[in-house]
């Protein structure tokens, strides 16, 4: 049977939340009841604070197996044997531009997508929940602005902190809209998505109002007004914690 290929875009997790559902919910995904976690904290420079902040989270779990891979003071050799032994790979916020730069000099892009197709769990917050689409709006070079060269394991774009940050919905809009950007996604603080094999499989949220929308572009039939983009709301249903148990293959 093949294992399915799993992405989860996280509003949220162990740096931002004061709870566990978020996290509880990336777990209950992996395939292995007690799951490999690695943390790649490549978007913050590998942030010290950053790191400790994962393995105070998850070094206090019993339920997984927590790890992390820094690439600025690199200390494993073979990058590909450490990310494909892993069963959830987990991507921090930061500055996605500059994180996509670094992966593609270290050949973990190519890892990552090699990772994807054997099954291993990606997911992330903010730089960590765009960098898997084709292209994202980010505030990588200072104000939010289109950025291409995404990772394309999941198509289209995607705008993280949609509810959160001001601007975020009006340009996230104007750029899919204009043909800026492509298609895509826009996920709220405080929500998570899963996609399976590429599609959307299910949306979770700390808040009853936190959700996911997909934003397409409308192209009026007469031409006679300009392009505009139709969000699409996802409600989400709230997590349960603690973690589910999973049921073995």
């Amino acid at each position: 049977m093949t294992t399915p290929r799993k992405i989860v875009l996280l509003g949220g997790g162990f740096s931002d939340d004061p709870d566990t559902l978020l996290d509880d919910f990336v777990l209950s995904h992996a395939r292995s009841k007690r799951p490999k976690i690695c943390f790649l904290p490549t978007a913050s420079g590998d942030s010290d604070g950053y790191v400790r902040r994962f393995h105070v989270a998850f070094g206090e779990r019993d339920d997984c197996e927590p790890a992390h891979l820094p690439l600025f003071r690199r200390t494993h050799h073979d990058l590909r044997a450490f990310l494909l032994a892993q069963d959830i790979v987990y991507v921090g916020g930061g500055n996605t531009a500059n994180m996509l730069a670094v992966w593609r000099e270290h050949g973990v892009d190519d890892i990552l997508r090699a990772a994807y197709a054997s099954g291993t769990l990606l997911c992330g917050i903010s730089a960590g929940a765009a960098c898997w689409f084709e292209a994202c709006l980010t505030d990588s070079f200072g104000p939010l602005a289109p950025l291409t060269g995404g990772l394309g394991i999941l198509p289209g774009s995607m705008c993280p902190h949609y509810d959160t940050e001001a601007e975020r919905r009006t340009a996230y809009l104007s750029a899919v809209a204009s043909g800026a950007l492509p298609e895509g996604w826009a996920l709220d603080d405080g929500a998570a998505a899963l996609f399976t094999d590429g599609r959307l499989a299910d949306v979770v949220s700390r808040t009853p109002d936190s959700a996911l929308y997909q934003v397409t572009r409308r192209l009026d039939a007469a031409r006679s007004a300009a392009p505009d983009a139709i969000e699409t709301r996802f409600p989400a249903s709230l997590p349960a914690s603690p973690r589910p148990e999973i049921e073995r293959p």
